[in-house]
């Protein structure tokens, strides 16, 4: 695992959506593997609730048998989290404003969630 590259990559995905609060990348057993984020969030705590959300959603999709589980959407009214599946050992979360492009959001944190769940 390249934490060098990974690190690029959350980073890039920072700077081509600039609306974002911060993204973060966790594994699945809720710690932190790389971010970027506000200086007053703390990275183990995200880290802990993304990995939690992530296997709630991929337990309630296999419970449906709805396949594997690609992305979790969660809307509140003061921002947005995104969570992607990174491969088989990580979540992708991506956090913005409320009222954020999640259109962009989506294409450019689908792509940094593939590279980066290749080098996980």
């Amino acid at each position: 695992m390249s934490l060098e590259q990974i690190q690029k990559d959350i980073d890039n995905l920072k700077a081509a959506v600039s609306e974002l609060k911060g993204v973060l990348l966790a594994s699945y057993d809720g710690k932190p593997i790389a971010h970027s984020l506000e200086h007053d969030s703390d990275p183990t705590r995200i880290a802990a609730l993304a990995a939690a959300a992530s296997s709630l959603g991929r337990r309630v999709s296999d419970s449906l048998s709805t396949g594997v589980l690609n992305e979790i959407s969660l809307s509140a009214t003061e921002g947005q989290i995104f969570l992607y599946n990174a491969g088989n050992k990580a979540v992708l979360a991506v956090i913005g404003p409320t009222g954020a492009n999640t259109g962009l959001i989506h294409l450019e944190a689908r792509w940094a969630a593939r590279e980066i769940g290749d080098r996980v």
